[in-house]
């Protein structure tokens, strides 16, 4: 067990990053709903992620690569904690909207900095667990941070719960302290200053370095296709259940806890029995049976069939993640790997956006169903591009090796 002491407090730091990100966004929802009554402003609160990312993670990688992740992993916290805390006390929506911006750049870098540090920590052997454990605790943030943010609604404000997020994310900062150094830091980079030659030259050494693994980028652009259709199609959940499906406010939360439920019961199996799921089977098929699931969805006719669905979605979508997390953490060298995922970052973002735009518009002049089922069939052609990708004896042979003279 002593192995596991940091990854488990690190894991701890997730954890309650993860339940404050969510009574956060729960609570500037209703701020935004109370304070506007119009769905077009909330969905504009969706779209600033993507946006966020595009903005700051075309440079950001320069940055990552080249400082200590542990350091601006408690900046960035303490940073979010400090803006997240000003939001009761803007005098009007357009700060809210701006603040809002700034929390979502800061969180958009926090992401490839803290895999960084993550793959840094974490020896290759322990790292399938480690991302299967990972999974487990985000579903149960998605299922307690819920809960606690009725809780303080009950109890106060929505404003309660902002300042309770502001909170999580200091004590987040406080064990990330606690954190043992990984970054041995190269006399070359100490000093530099971020230039615009540096961030083009940097464009030139992920560009090179993805021609010649063309392997490695295949799958990870796999990786980030299944977020970006994952994340478009999802779009239409809640009107599909509340408009198509007539499901009740209440009986939607329970399907909300449907897919939690799946999501755990995955995570649970993706670690008891990491060491016998071989990473390609976990892309492969977890992909596919997460599109059969989206399936399953927009095929339903009531509550029960639709629970299968969401079910299953969140069941196999662990077995990816865990599986593309660990090829990536794998296959990509540490020492460049800020930049090279905060550059396809921005390109997964703005596939999102014209995703999410194009699916919205399209439900919108004609009916949801059919646009989610377009969508989801579209999602399983993709999956089976995944599972043709990862199978074959040569790419099994790859999968075995794993790539540590790569990843130093």
């Amino acid at each position: 067990m002593s192995r596991w002491k940091y990854p488990l407090m690190l894991l701890g730091g997730i954890g309650i990053s993860n339940v404050g990100g969510w009574v956060y966004l729960i609570a500037l929802n209703l701020i935004i709903l109370n304070e506007t009554g119009s769905p077009l402003a909330i969905a504009l609160l969706y779209i600033l992620g993507p946006i966020a990312t595009i903005c700051s993670n075309a440079w950001a990688g320069s940055l990552i690569d080249r400082v200590n992740t542990r350091q601006l992993m408690m900046g960035l916290d303490v940073f979010r904690a400090l803006c997240i805390a000003l939001i009761p006390f803007l005098p009007s929506l357009i700060y809210v909207y701006i603040l809002a911006f700034i929390i979502n750049m800061g969180s958009a870098i926090f992401q490839p900095t803290s895999m960084v540090y993550m793959t840094k920590l974490i020896p290759e052997k322990d790292r399938q667990r480690f991302n299967a454990l990972r999974n487990f605790i985000n579903s149960c943030g998605s299922l307690i941070g819920p809960t606690i943010a009725g809780v303080l609604f009950w109890m106060g404000t929505p404003y309660t719960a902002i300042h309770v997020n502001a909170v999580a994310l200091f004590f987040s900062a406080l064990i990330i302290m606690m954190l043992p150094n990984v970054d041995s830091r190269l006399k070359e980079t100490e000093g530099q200053r971020l230039t615009w030659d540096m961030i083009k030259n940097d464009f030139r050494v992920v560009f090179n370095f993805s021609k010649d693994y063309t392997y490695v980028t295949k799958i990870y652009l796999l990786f980030s296709g299944t977020t970006i259709f994952m994340t478009a199609i999802d779009s239409l959940e809640a009107a599909f259940a509340k408009g198509v499906l007539s499901i009740s406010d209440t009986n939607y939360g329970f399907l909300l806890s449907i897919f939690g439920a799946g999501f755990i019961i995955g995570s649970i199996i993706n670690s008891v029995f990491s060491k016998q799921l071989a990473v390609n089977f976990l892309i492969g098929f977890g992909t596919i049976f997460t599109s059969i699931g989206y399936i399953g969805l927009y095929s339903s006719n009531g509550f029960f069939s639709a629970a299968l669905g969401v079910f299953l979605i969140g069941f196999a979508v662990t077995f990816a993640n865990t599986g593309y997390l660990t090829f990536y953490q794998n296959h990509v060298p540490v020492k460049m790997m800020g930049r090279f995922g905060s550059i396809f970052s921005v390109i997964e973002a703005g596939f999102i956006i014209a995703l999410t735009v194009l699916i919205g518009l399209a439900a919108e002049l004609t009916s949801i169903r059919p646009v989610g089922l377009i969508g989801s069939f579209a999602f399983f052609l993709f999956g089976l591009m995944a599972l043709k990708a990862v199978l074959g004896a040569k790419r099994k042979e790859y999968f075995k090796k794993g790539a540590a003279s790569l990843n130093s």
